[in-house]
């Protein structure tokens, strides 16, 4: 190997070295909390050496909220079925989420994340950051969806399908904010999806059209 290209070898894992050493900090700490100085501590590099591969923390935080976003989004294609209806499809994206739910620091990455980068309407374009193509495919996934279940007439024909997905997504950043809090060992226990499974039954019945019974669908685990 010459030199150039042990050069680029290094830049590689000293980039990926503090991306590693950020998530660290965001899930023993809190994002908030994180500053360059814990940053470059953590990887022992001096701060200048952080800024040479990243202009800011927004930055890196973004970085990391984007590959948490890739893992998550392989997961779901994986257990997405072709031809779905889109209420089954909604039900497939749903129990991925719940699967991950508790078991998978990504997801609490993701939602923590961009409720520190742009609080009240997290999942939003964040261009001042770097384009976030696999956060907003987890948008657009949804959306669609949603659009299908209209299409197909489950959904009110009038419903906003982004304001519906916002609202659905709501609710999964204000699960993972209350159950951030808790031992990882209990994050996922039975009273915790329960509520979850109850919180989602009420809002894919608001969408509903009128007539249309979604009671008998089952979106438990």
């Amino acid at each position: 190997m010459g030199i150039t290209e042990r050069r680029e070898r290094e830049k590689r894992e000293r980039r990926k070295a503090i991306l590693d050493c950020t998530r660290e900090l965001i899930l023993q700490n809190s994002v908030e909390k994180v500053s360059m100085e814990d940053i470059a501590s953590k990887a022992e590099l001096s701060k200048a050496t952080i800024y040479l591969y990243f202009p800011g923390k927004e930055v890196i935080f973004n970085e990391i909220c984007e590959e948490a976003a890739c893992v998550f989004m392989e997961h779901f294609k994986s257990i997405l079925e072709t031809g779905l209806t889109g209420i089954n499809a909604l039900k497939k994206f749903w129990l991925g989420y719940v699967e991950l739910f508790g078991n998978f620091d990504e997801m609490f990455i993701i939602f923590k994340v961009r409720n520190f980068l742009n609080p009240g309407q997290p999942f939003v374009s964040l261009e001042e950051y770097g384009k976030s193509d696999n956060v907003n495919a987890i948008l657009e996934t949804l959306t669609a969806i949603i659009e299908q279940c209209k299409a197909e007439g489950m959904f009110d024909a009038e419903l906003d399908a982004t304001l519906a997905t916002s609202l659905l997504l709501s609710m999964f950043s204000n699960f993972v904010d209350s159950t951030a809090r808790l031992p990882i060992e209990t994050r996922k226990s039975p009273e915790t999806i329960n509520n979850m499974i109850k919180s989602f039954r009420i809002l894919i019945r608001g969408f509903a059209k009128e007539g249309i019974d979604l009671s008998s669908i089952d979106f438990t685990v």
